[in-house]
């Protein structure tokens, strides 16, 4: 067994992990926390170190030695200085050097990574991009976006911004993402998703039509992508509907991904993983459509392999540095 150990950190808007690993990627430890934006940076960076203090503590019976720390977590960030810059689901961990914090900290290098970046590099070491030297990794939640890999490598652009499709204006109005109607974000999120059934159902009530999302809409004043895939597998028409329009879009922005970089596969994470082919079938049936056909047959369309554990995983790829 190794005496090498690598330490990950998953930092979201809804909880951090923990996590250490001698043999990626599988786990020695793994410590789970709410982040809780609102409370700003400190305590959940002091939380992060109290975990890995624990863990290593553990470890150091075994005398394995603590090589790199990784951090992934959502952009806006200045991968190269270490800076987490104001995420929006982190909005009050305004210019935050991450790096510097926890390298100073452990004595060890600390490298942060954008996490859908860091999926794409996780997707394509241990999951469903093995074997292939162009891939493309889209990460769909309350927003979308994606690790680009070329030749074997993590793409990263001029600085550091290649990857975000969400950004996309697909039509003029539409649901909004990334600050824009209409974008690839908007149509084809998860937060996107529910602005669209939250149209949609009062259109419904309006015409008289039913729903099972009617109840949603009025016991909590929103519809989420979770009630929307429920629905759905209950047979609802509305919400089938709704992913139908979703996966539609989503398609549209694949052939746009398989018109300019020309993969070999495209790994669909986060909400896809979840619906399965209710919204696969309809995206790969507009990326038939919109794509160049000799660009489609050489390019699978498939949902992630690593589920729940990407974020670990991805955290240690960034501590692991082969980027």
């Amino acid at each position: 067994m190794s005496d090498a150990i690598w330490a990950g950190v998953d930092i979201g808007g809804t909880k951090t992990a923990v996590v250490l690993s001698a043999e990626p990627p599988a786990l020695l430890s793994r410590v789970e926390f709410p982040t809780l934006p609102a409370n700003g940076p400190g305590p959940a960076i002091r939380q992060i170190v109290a975990a890995l203090r624990e863990s290593l503590t553990r470890e150091n019976s075994n005398r394995r030695e603590l090589r790199a720390i990784g951090v992934s977590c959502g952009g806006p960030l200045d991968r190269i200085s270490g800076v987490v810059q104001a995420p929006p689901n982190l909005s009050t961990w305004i210019d935050v050097p991450i790096t510097d914090i926890l390298g100073r900290e452990f004595g060890v290098p600390c490298r942060l990574e954008n996490d859908a970046n860091a999926g794409a590099v996780a997707e394509h070491r241990f999951g469903a991009g093995r074997g292939v030297q162009h891939m493309i990794f889209l990460t769909m939640g309350t927003g979308l976006g994606a690790g680009i890999v070329a030749n074997g490598r993590l793409y990263h652009g001029a600085n550091d911004m290649a990857g975000e499709i969400g950004h996309v204006r697909l039509t003029r109005t539409g649901p909004i993402g990334y600050h824009k109607a209409g974008s690839v974000e908007g149509w084809a999120s998860g937060g996107g998703m529910a602005q669209l059934a939250a149209k949609m159902v009062a259109a419904a009530q309006k015409s008289g039509r039913q729903t099972a999302l009617t109840a949603c809409l009025a016991s909590t004043g929103a519809v989420t992508a979770r009630d929307v895939a429920l629905a759905a597998q209950a047979g609802d028409a509305l919400a089938t509907r709704i992913l139908r329009t979703a996966g539609r879009k989503l398609g549209t922005a694949l052939a746009i991904l398989v018109d300019i970089l020309n993969p070999e596969r495209i790994v669909i994470g986060g909400i896809a993983m979840r619906l399965g082919e209710a919204i696969l079938a309809p995206a790969r049936n507009e990326l038939e459509r919109e794509a160049l056909r000799q660009s489609t047959s050489a390019c699978q369309i498939v949902p992630a392999e690593l589920n729940e554990k990407i974020g670990d995983i991805a955290a240690l790829c960034v501590a692991l540095g082969d980027l």
